[in-house]
């Protein structure tokens, strides 16, 4: 029977039970082929219970540098009987199969084409500890220590890694290393090793840092001079908060009083949360919130009235499964439509897309700047895949002395000067007026702040006339900004080709290989990132250059094809849908295989607006 053979190169995945403690172990795994110089990727994949249901844990090891998940599995470690027929089927032909052997399992249970490795991991514990607590947490650090030995992972790696977690805790850091060679002692003995996949030392992982988006996002918060955040907590982004207070408290504290220079606020509700962002944005201070979907469903009606009355707002916006409570521990790309026109009326809103955790601190930066800029809601669309899995990414870089855009806001000694002061009054054509803060100026400057309609003065009026110039307006700064936002990022292709594909945010690191991999079969793709909306020109040019373009993206609706359509008024039938919406993040397999379905004299043109996801094999 072949066997696949692989150095630095493989896929591995844990299937455990929720709450067994295996998340710790499978991390340390991650991080000790990490501290070998070998990039890896891993993906927490987990139930929204406390305890009790399937948890996977996936791990993308290769030194090429992809950091997406490619499909298809090399190695199972099976811990969970639950899901064992559905682990078993999705391991490679010639993978390897890991698990635990103190039960024996019929024939039937097994595959004739895969490589079954069992060891009695329940009895080793059992035998060594009494409690059960410790029996079911180090059993799953004995199985790392024999994947040590099978993928020749470096012991003294691992041990250095328990001393950086239990520094200062001695008893815990003894017990874990006598865990990890009950493993490694075991694995010696009784099996055969290494594997044909296996851990070489490298130097692949550069001066590249290891962070999850929801931590990025919180520090380009601190950097980009947040000082309030108010939130509700909403699996998957409570953790942007969390760590907004524990930054704060490092580096927004004075140094001579101990007084705190920020305000975070756990609110009773989404929609209270919203209202104090709005109201300390109205008040000059930058703030934002952090939330999923179902909150934004319920902050829309604050959204609108920031967005008519011009108040500056950040919002971080972690998507998961919709709708409803849908699957909230799950990743999709799934408000983009409804964040685009959150509230009711017409209105259009700021979308930022980013790729890893790099751009999660970048762009919470740049939406605080932008919201003070265009004096409106900003939304950074980050989601679970980004936010909630620690990723390789480049470090973080801040300018020294950068200055924060505060826009167009008047001083006391402007208006002193007696410069003209109408709150919503366009003076330069680029639809953004002036505005004042609270306290500058005695006498002048006040205005009257409403969710109604008011003339350029700010002073009520249900005019026709007053409000078309209002929300035409409105318009125009929504053109401003796509000057404003992160522009698109070009790939092109090593030849002239009529195909195009365009896709943003956790898309990305899948998207690098499946298109390495479509040049590799002869096929060429020009491919365009997209990192905001509104789009700017770029966009609706790369469309045109191009007979048909991919749209890859992780929602049922192509909601992406959807805004394209509706805003640069393209042909619908030239931008072709390829959707990815079960939940796990994609695959380049699966975008490969949507892709090479289409353009392959054998693929079925018909089919390609419709792939979803889970029909084929390969989107495993």
């Amino acid at each position: 029977m072949k066997r696949i053979e692989a150095v630095n190169d493989f896929v591995i995945k844990f299937a455990n039970v929720n709450g067994s403690g295996s998340a710790s172990a499978n991390e340390l795994f991650a991080k000790a082929i990490l501290r070998m110089g070998v990039p890896v990727s891993p993906r927490n994949i987990f139930p929204s219970n406390i305890q009790g249901l399937p948890t996977w844990y996936e791990v993308r090891v290769t030194e090429q540098g992809y950091l997406g998940r490619r499909g298809g599995i090399d190695m199972m470690v099976a811990m969970n009987p639950q899901t064992w027929d559905a682990d078993v089927a999705e391991l490679e032909p010639g993978g390897y199969l890991f698990y635990d052997s103190t039960r024996p399992l019929p024939p039937e249970k097994f595959r004739a084409d895969i490589h079954v490795i069992g060891m009695p991991l329940t009895e080793i514990c059992n035998a060594v500890y009494s409690d059960p607590r410790q029996r079911q947490l180090f059993k799953n650090i004995v199985y790392v220590g024999a994947l040590s030995v099978l993928l020749e992972i470096e012991p003294e790696v691992i041990e250095k890694l328990f001393g950086e977690q239990y520094k200062g805790k001695e008893k815990l850091l003894a017990s874990n290393v006598q865990a990890l060679h009950l493993g490694r002692d075991f694995a010696k003995e009784h099996l055969k090793a290494p594997l044909g996949i296996r851990v070489r030392r490298a130097d692949k992982v550069g001066d590249r840092i290891f962070v999850d988006g929801n931590s990025a996002a919180a520090l380009g918060c601190v950097y980009g001079g947040a000082t309030v955040a108010a939130w509700y907590p909403i699996t998957p982004s409570s953790s942007v908060a969390e760590a907004f207070q524990k930054y704060c408290a490092k580096f927004r504290v004075d140094p001579d009083t101990g007084q705190n220079r920020f305000a975070v606020v756990q609110a009773e509700d989404e929609i209270a949360s919203i209202g104090m962002v709005v109201g300390a944005g109205w008040n000059g201070a930058r703030a934002f919130t952090a939330t999923s979907g179902p909150g934004v469903s319920l902050m829309t009606e604050f959204i609108g009235l920031a967005y008519f009355a011009e108040i500056p707002v950040t919002i971080i916006n972690v998507q998961r499964g919709g709708p409803s409570t849908g699957m909230p521990t799950r990743t999709q790309q799934a408000d983009i439509l409804s964040c685009a026109y959150a509230s009711h009326g017409d209105t259009k809103h700021v979308l930022l897309f980013p790729e890893d955790p790099h751009e999660c601190f970048d762009h919470a930066a740049v939406a605080l700047d932008l919201a003070d800029r265009l004096q409106t809601p900003v939304f950074v669309m980050t989601d679970l895949d980004i936010g909630m899995n620690q990723r390789l990414c480049e470090p973080f870089a801040w300018k020294e002395g950068r200055d924060y855009d505060r826009g167009k806001v008047m001083t006391a000694e402007e208006l002193e000067a007696g410069k003209d002061f109408g709150r919503y009054k366009d003076v330069d054509g680029d639809g953004i007026p002036w505005r004042t803060l609270p306290g500058t100026h005695p006498t002048k400057g006040s205005y009257f702040t409403r969710g109604t309609t008011r003339n350029a003065y700010a002073q009520y009026s249900e005019r026709g006339p007053d409000y078309i110039y209002n929300v035409e307006r409105l318009l125009k700064k929504f053109a401003t900004a796509a000057q404003l936002v992160p522009q698109p990022v070009l790939r092109p292709a090593l030849e002239k080709t009529p195909l195009g594909v365009i896709y943003f945010g956790s898309t990305s690191p899948a998207m690098h290989e499946a298109l390495d991999g479509l040049t590799q079969d002869g096929i060429h793709l020009d491919a365009l990132r997209l990192r905001a909306f509104p789009f700017p020109d770029s966009v609706k040019a790369f469309i045109d250059a191009h007979d048909k373009v991919f749209v890859v993206e992780q929602n049922r609706d192509a909601q992406m094809h959807s805004l394209l359509v509706n805003e640069l008024d393209v042909d619908p039938a030239q931008l072709v849908r390829v959707r990815h919406f079960d939940g796990t993040p994609i695959t380049a397999r699966f975008i490969t295989h949507a892709i090479t379905g289409h353009v392959s004299p054998e693929g079925d043109p018909a089919q390609a607006g419709a792939v979803a996801s889970g029909k084929r094999k390969q989107a495993a």
